[in-house]
């Protein structure tokens, strides 16, 4: 049982419902260490492949519960971060977010730590913690000049502006905007797609694509693959390994085991 979140397990599909929506599903430590407890199991269940995460109600998330932090509660470490994902670096299974509403510092940071945003035309995202005497240090800052180039980021970071959907998606921080009642089929659909690949090659593919940016060049982060990544070396031992080209070689559809 869960406090702060819903859950639904469904066809390899983990989907994570945040759920403060009397505080715009506003994170405080409890409920970031119950959602890292959440993407914990995700990691380690072989039969979920996919996350989706999005908010109840008009928000995504707005972030920091900085309502709970003013009544003065002494907030903890929190090794994970927001959500149990803006310092997680070692999932390599897909996670989607959802943007359904307002997705603000913290919440925003949690989208960012995604690695795909499909996101209503009612979102709006900003990292607006400067306004408050505070900064965007989980991961805001550092992600978001990565994804769309220092310029474009600065723009967003030193004015604290709202931007919309759209402009996320012509900024390049978003990778789909859909009407808002369509937010979760959409995404849903999106996470299909992904279903129908190897569950083995996503978590090699996206090891490969957050570990290569750690070298220094590009001819050093594709030497000897197999040795560096260790998803990929577990997708090249694995029965899929075999199973994609039979199947191919058949006319059939591949069955995945994700081993």
């Amino acid at each position: 049982m869960t406090e702060f979140c819903r859950l639904e397990k469904k066809d390899h599909i983990l989907t994570v419902t945040i759920n403060r929506p009397e505080r715009l599903n506003a994170l405080h430590p409890p409920a970031n260490l119950e959602l890292a407890e959440v993407f914990d199991e995700y990691a380690a269940d072989d039969d979920l492949w996919v996350a989706i995460i999005t908010g109840e109600g008009r928000a995504f998330s707005a972030g920091n519960d900085l309502r709970w932090q003013a009544e003065g509660n002494v907030r903890p470490p929190m090794p994970l971060g927001f959500a149990g994902l803006t310092s997680r670096f070692d999932l390599i299974k897909p996670v989607i977010a959802a943007v359904n509403g307002v997705a603000m510092g913290g919440g925003f940071e949690i989208a960012l730590a995604c690695d795909l945003i499909i996101a209503s035309d009612k979102a709006v995202f900003a990292l607006p913690e400067p306004k408050v005497g505070l900064a965007a240090l989980a991961g805001g800052l550092n992600r978001l000049p990565r994804i769309i180039g220092s310029k474009r980021a600065m723009g967003m970071i030193l004015t604290a502006r709202h931007v919309s959907a759209e402009e996320g998606e012509h900024l390049g921080f978003v990778n789909e905007v859909v009407p808002h009642e369509q937010i979760m089929q959409r995404a849903n659909e999106v996470a299909a797609e992904i279903l129908a690949c190897s569950p083995l090659s996503i978590r090699a593919s996206k090891d490969a694509v957050y570990r290569s940016l750690d070298f220094a060049s590009l001819e050093d982060s594709m030497r000897d693959m197999r040795t560096e990544y260790a998803a990929v070396r577990t997708m090249v031992e694995s029965e899929d390994f075999i199973e994609g080209p039979k199947a191919f070689a058949e006319k059939r559809s591949p069955n995945w085991k994700g081993r």
